[in-house]
């Protein structure tokens, strides 16, 4: 292949041409920030030096000097709400979805942001008819997301349920968690008016909808226990072994409850030992050890938590261990053993909490649905000390 010499002459124009593409943009870039008021770019400072009260000022002054600039107002209206001042952003966003000379994609955002505000400031109803009407556009899985979450707080199951069906084909996700809670919900309604057939037939469905529905299953058998059917009771809590072990702790003083009942209550305490010991539990450990102290006595309670805490070293568990020391201990001896248990009280308290694994809240009580972040089962059924080690 031979050297074309004019090949030389073309670099050079091709260099030039790539110079004015780059200026032309430049100058575009240039001439559309000098139509922004300068208290928008101090608006932009503020919010990158975390000073969102300045932001706020700054762009709403720009707002007011520049009121076609629609992209500026979501800004604000976005902030607004954040701070929690909800009357401000509702009418920032109401003004821009009642502006004649919106664009329909514009108007769209302005309607979505719109619901947010409503739903923050707890006006439930007005957000569901807006998000309703953004189920029918491409905000669709973003709208109907928001529609649940307003159902789940007022307590609507059923349209929670539809929602989380329509909510599916979108996202191409069963969402059969969040089914099965709902059927939970349901079933415990039916269950406080007395109507337990119908409360049955709620829990089947979570069963069949989520086969390791917890809940389910110990709501079930606390409807079977409630009527006095302690052995369907316990055949249904026993399932939850192969549902999901770790929540053998949150059924295991009612299990026993039910053994009791029975006249049974050292084939439970065994069942129960058994358990601990293939999954290890502080809450699991508490319910054995105060029921083996019952039913058996120190002399036996003594070394189960002692041979628990060479399997599972816990300071909940090593309290345990002290409070069961108290009932031997020479009375020269009790002063200085019950201030050890209280200091190690002080410091494993910290850690009895359970923790959401998808916020961080915590809380003293197990949770199926976290307060905090609203997510379902997003709660392990262990205490903060077991899971963060």
């Amino acid at each position: 292949m031979e050297f074309e010499y004019w090949w030389l002459l073309a670099f050079p124009l091709f260099f030039m041409l790539g110079w004015l593409a780059a200026r032309i943009d430049i100058k575009h870039i240039v001439s559309q920030s000098k139509q922004l008021p300068e208290s928008y770019f101090k608006g932009l400072n503020f919010l990158l030096n975390q000073q969102p009260d300045k932001a706020i000022e700054a762009f709403t002054e720009a707002a007011k000097a520049d009121t076609e600039t629609v992209e500026l107002h979501f800004t604000l209206g976005g902030l607004f709400r954040r701070r929690g001042e909800m009357d401000r952003a509702i009418h920032l966003h109401q003004a821009l979805v009642d502006r004649p000379d919106l664009g329909h994609e514009q108007r769209l955002v302005a309607q979505f942001e719109l619901g947010q505000d409503f739903l923050a400031a707890g006006l439930l109803d007005r957000a569901e008819l807006i998000f309703k009407t953004l189920a029918e556009t491409h905000y669709a899985e973003q709208a109907l997301r928001f529609l649940m979450e307003i159902f789940v707080q007022e307590r609507e199951w059923q349209q929670a349920i539809a929602t989380a069906e329509q909510l599916a084909t979108h996202t191409n996700q069963p969402h059969q968690i969040e089914i099965a809670h709902f059927m939970c919900e349901l079933a415990s309604n039916e269950a406080v008016a007395g109507r337990y057939e119908a409360a049955h037939q709620y829990l089947d469905q979570a069963l069949s909808i989520n086969r390791r529905s917890v809940r389910a299953s110990l709501l079930l058998g606390e409807f079977e226990a409630a009527q006095g059917r302690h052995e369907e009771a316990l055949a249904i809590w026993r399932r939850i072994e192969s549902q999901q072990p770790d929540f053998l702790p949150l059924v295991a003083a009612k299990m026993l409850a039910s053994f009791k009942a029975l006249g049974r209550t050292a084939e439970g305490l065994a069942l129960l030992k058994h358990y601990l010991e293939k999954y290890a539990s502080i809450d699991m450990l508490n319910v054995v050890y105060q029921a083996t102290l019952e039913n058996e006595g120190i002399a036996t309670a003594y070394p189960l938590v002692r041979a628990e805490l060479q399997r599972h070293p816990t300071l909940q568990g090593y309290e345990k261990l002290l409070e069961a020391q108290l009932f031997d201990v020479p009375a020269e001896q009790r002063q200085h053993v019950q201030s050890v248990k209280n200091l190690i009280h002080q410091h494993s308290q910290r850690l009895a909490y359970y923790q959401c694994a998808s916020c961080g809240f915590k809380a003293r009580q197990f949770f199926w649905h976290c307060p905090a972040c609203t997510g379902w089962e997003t709660f392990p059924p262990r205490r903060i000390e077991e899971t963060s080690t």
